[in-house]
């Protein structure tokens, strides 16, 4: 009989492993992040050690962990491939589509059924990302992500006009009333847009240094849960929040604008070209009503 901790868990470890974001991982999961956590405990709780070191930027590995997700990749990866062979898949083509989080969860998740229903002959798998560079290093066959002046490798089809907005807890919302309040507030930011405040102060005309100030995140998806969590006031992308919108979790006291941006499906151009890739952008181009 063989000694091992729940595959469910291992899974889920392997997910968060990846992102080193438990609420990425939720998203790409498709559950809630006390499901993400949950599992992972009771992974560590099986081994009897630590698998990740919490801190306020998010989680790393801890040595137990690495040499876990080295060795649970290369077996799921293993699995995978076999399941896909006696399934009679083996003949279908493999595409990695990295894309944020929350816009996996939000947007494409949703129309993910469509896609196999179209082309059965891609096998899509997900990917939590965000970084142009996963292209360049292969990480992904193709990314959705938001910019306005791409590399000249990169080959972008546009598929939405990126805009932004404040958003806060309804408590915090009650007592805005206009622009300039947010400055007053704590201010949460994430690395990979720097210039999201300032950029939207622009937007209303206002030139605070406050709007450079506040707390840093590593990633959007824990950004946002600060801001729900009311530690702060957060800038983001309505496409990625249109979930905690609807519920009311968050609120846009001011709306959104167009911040210049738009998000695109990226592949490098070296592969633009290749049938599969082609028809993954002109699915999306179509889902999100830009095609002609």
């Amino acid at each position: 009989m063989r000694r091992l901790p729940s595959l469910n868990a291992v899974r889920f470890f392997d997910v968060a492993a990846r992102s080193l974001n438990l609420s990425a991982a939720a998203a790409e999961l498709c559950v809630t992040h006390s499901a993400v956590s949950h599992q992972v405990r009771q992974l560590e709780d099986w081994l009897g050690c630590s698998l990740f070191v919490r801190h306020a930027g998010g989680v790393r590995l801890t040595a137990a962990g690495e040499r876990l997700q080295a060795a649970a990749g290369q077996a799921l990866d293993q699995l995978e491939r076999c399941c896909a062979d006696l399934a009679g898949a083996a003949g279908a083509t493999e595409l990695v589509l990295g894309a944020p989080g929350s816009f996996l969860a939000n947007w494409l998740i949703p129309r993910l059924a469509s896609f196999e229903a179209a082309h059965p002959e891609i096998r899509l798998h997900l990917h939590t990302c965000g970084e142009l560079d996963a292209l360049d290093k292969q990480r992904v066959d193709a990314l959705i992500v938001s910019g306005r002046d791409w590399p000249r490798t990169i080959a972008a089809t546009v598929l939405f006009e990126d805009r932004v907005g404040p958003v806060c807890i309804p408590s915090l919302a009650a007592g805005l009333r206009r622009p300039l309040d947010v400055a007053g507030l704590a201010l949460l930011h994430t690395k990979s847009s720097p210039r999201a405040w300032p950029t939207w102060g622009e937007s209303q005309g206002l030139d605070d240094p406050a709007f450079a100030k506040g707390r840093q995140f590593d990633h959007l998806p824990l950004m946002l849960e600060a801001a729900a969590a009311g530690l702060g006031i957060a800038v983001a992308p309505s496409m990625l929040v249109a979930r905690e919108i609807e519920s009311q979790r968050l609120l846009a006291p001011f709306g959104f604008v167009a911040c210049g941006a738009s998000f695109a499906c990226c592949v490098l151009k070296a592969r633009a070209e290749q049938p599969e890739l082609r028809s993954l952008c002109e699915w999306l181009s179509k889902q999100s009503g830009t095609s002609d």
